[in-house]
């Protein structure tokens, strides 16, 4: 056979170069994709995420109507992230804060720049003041694989159920596994949900390989510590999201342990003054201090990291939080669902025998970790402890309702009986005298 001419060669070459993995032209490449918001604790304002593979400008229009012109205009900024597996695989991920928006107030928006757009999305500002009811869906541990409740958290969101997201950390199991390819399969699942609601996040074990790099470059929360711990007001609720992996994975600075928790300490101060406004204040974080499953994991010890702090007595949450009155702490980690009495100290505090989350004296914790991953669901102890008051081994969600200033409503969603409410409480207390529990 004829060897080719060199010019046919070179365009072979050519042809080949401007195709990208799939087969697609590299134009594709500054296209986003992964979008998803997050709210920067400002009011009246939202923050749009989304990644390219190409430095793009960063670029969202927006406006009222689902058709035509979207008038408004905002920019931001893109920041490189390279992953660190061993093909060093480089992203751009871009931010752009959209400000003045009317709260309550449905927008259309797209993102990206003349290079590529994204699709059209829509949300709904959120509602400014304390004077609201906000409904959030909470979960923790869904992965790119086995992601049962989904689905259906999906549908729900589509029908405008909720306001916004809480995932208590681990996410897509691993984003960095597959040089990070991992990570991109599952911001691609979220989205349907995470573009069209707030979706605020902490960290879990799952997301530490190399200091949880992308974790930090991939989701934009408020404040100024990459993610790892902040806070913000909905409604009548002040939230606090911290990382309980900062007791575990000490390598990266047993100084990030009393960061966090002399920052806990100053915004639960600030918290409690502002109870008048705000009265409720929940926390979520993805270890939790107690459960009843049936393995090795911290909260199945009697002196927990996360509960009693390093060598079970520095830096502890326990007294921290009960010394605040946190109201309700948020937890995952444990492929499964667990509501506890209150409690504090493995002492059970309910508010009386007929009414336990009535003015209970201590918090109330709930773990919802059971989203769907690979690992599937934990199991329980063959006996529940004293302090345990619903067990549910099955996939699904929680749904919770900040009513107003006295009144939270909780409920559990089990996938595996067709979006059945399989557990349901109301947490009351009285605006008087909540401060803290003595």
């Amino acid at each position: 056979m004829r060897p080719l001419c060199p010019c046919w060669s070179c365009y072979c070459l050519l042809l080949i170069s401007s195709l990208g993995v799939q087969g697609t032209p590299v134009a594709s490449r500054a296209d986003p994709e992964q979008v998803h918001l997050s709210y920067p604790g400002e009011p009246g304002s939202m923050t749009v995420t989304w990644t390219t593979w190409v430095p793009t400008p960063s670029e969202v229009q927006f406006g009222l109507q689902l058709t035509g012109p979207l008038p408004l205009r905002a920019q931001g900024t893109f920041s490189p992230f390279v992953d660190g597996g061993i093909l060093r695989r480089k992203l751009y991920i871009h931010r752009v804060t959209l400000r003045g928006l009317q709260p309550g107030v449905q927008y259309v928006y797209r993102c990206g720049s003349s290079r590529g757009w994204s699709r059209r999305f829509r949300f709904r500002a959120l509602k400014n003041g304390p004077h609201w009811s906000p409904r959030l869906a909470v979960f923790g541990d869904l992965g790119t694989d086995n992601p049962k409740a989904f689905p259906r958290l999906r549908r729900d969101t589509q029908q405008g159920m909720y306001d916004a997201v809480l995932h208590v950390g681990d996410f897509a199991y691993d984003m960095d596994q597959d040089n990070a390819r991992v990570g991109d399969k599952f911001m691609q699942l979220i989205e349907p949900v995470a573009a069209s609601l707030p979706y605020m996040t902490c960290p879990g074990n799952h997301e530490e390989r190399y200091n949880f790099s992308n974790y930090k470059a991939r989701f934009s929360m408020p404040g100024n510590n990459e993610g790892l711990w902040y806070s913000w007001d909905l409604g009548p609720a002040h939230i606090i999201s911290f990382s309980t992996e900062v007791y575990f994975f000490l390598s990266y600075g047993h100084h990030l342990v009393e960061r966090q928790f002399h920052w806990l300490e100053s915004d639960l101060q600030k918290a409690n003054k502002n109870r008048t406004a705000r009265p409720w204040i929940i926390t979520m974080g993805h270890r939790p201090m107690y459960c009843s499953n049936a393995d090795l994991d911290d909260c199945t010890w009697h002196e927990s990291k996360v509960r009693k702090g390093l060598h079970g007595k520095f830096y502890g949450l326990e007294d921290l939080f009960y010394k605040y009155g946190v109201d309700l702490q948020l937890w995952a980690h444990e492929h499964s669902y667990e509501r506890l009495w209150p409690i504090y100290d493995y002492q059970v505090f309910n508010g009386s025998q007929e009414m336990p989350y009535t003015n209970p004296r201590g918090p109330v914790h709930i773990i919802t970790g059971s989203a769907g991953c690979e690992e599937r669901l934990t199991p329980f102890s063959l006996f529940p402890r004293p302090w345990s008051a619903v067990r549910v081994k099955e996939y699904g969600y929680t749904r919770l309702h900040i009513l107003n200033g006295t009144h939270v409503h909780i409920q559990q969603v089990s996938d595996d009986q067709d979006g059945k409410i399989v557990d349901d409480i109301w947490v009351v207390k009285p605006l008087v005298g909540r401060m803290m529990y003595f």
